[in-house]
């Protein structure tokens, strides 16, 4: 099922001619991001947060349900060689956290691409990239997680798609950090990137 914005929606469906080769490649690339952050430098993960939480306003459609419903929320910060370079939000109605999702309680410091790659019967939507606003509930995360670290709202990009199994949704969104972008055009592997047309 793919994702389709509403009109007040920050995302969009194609590549912003404001976004760079680079940022069009992190933010559309296809697979596991862990996977291709890994390709830049060691990564470590941090769980900041899983908790119960209701449904937000802006994010309702995403999982096709209704405003206010009970989800299941993790909150992470992937850093590489020690920088902190990605935060991530994702979240699945409470009930799916209990059932066919549980995994995702069990994960700790593991990614969700763990359990995400290896079965058949999960398919993945396309994904949606936004420059983050201060009302975007993504950098109100962002907010909570890094503190007076956080940066300015516009300086960071974002991307999201659902992952369906048997009907039931989770939402994995992902926010690049300023100082992610200068690490990842560092290393080999981004810089052979930079030569595709994106």
């Amino acid at each position: 099922m793919e994702l389709h914005p509403p009109d007040y929606s920050d995302w969009i469906a194609a590549p912003s001619p404001s976004f760079s080769r680079q940022q069009k490649y992190w933010l559309f690339r296809p697979g596991a991001l862990t996977a291709g952050l890994r390709r830049i430098g060691p990564v470590q993960l941090r769980v900041v947060r899983e908790h119960a939480a209701g449904l937000l306003p802006a994010e309702a459609w995403m999982l096709n349900r209704p405003v206010r419903s009970p989800v299941w929320v993790r909150e992470i910060i992937m850093s590489i060689n020690g920088v902190n370079s990605v935060f991530a939000r994702s979240f699945t109605p409470l009930q799916a956290s209990h059932s066919l999702w549980q995994g995702m309680r069990r994960l700790r410091t593991r990614p969700l691409a763990d359990m995400l790659y290896h079965n058949p019967q999960i398919t993945r939507s396309g994904f949606l990239a936004c420059r983050l606003r201060d009302q975007h509930p993504l950098y109100r995360s962002a907010r909570n997680m890094l503190g007076h670290q956080c940066p300015a709202a516009n300086s960071m990009l974002a991307r999201c798609s659902v992952f369906w199994r048997n009907g039931q949704p989770l939402l994995v969104a992902e926010c690049f950090l300023p100082d992610f972008w200068p690490l990842a055009a560092k290393s080999a592997y981004d810089q052979g990137l930079s030569l595709k047309q994106i």
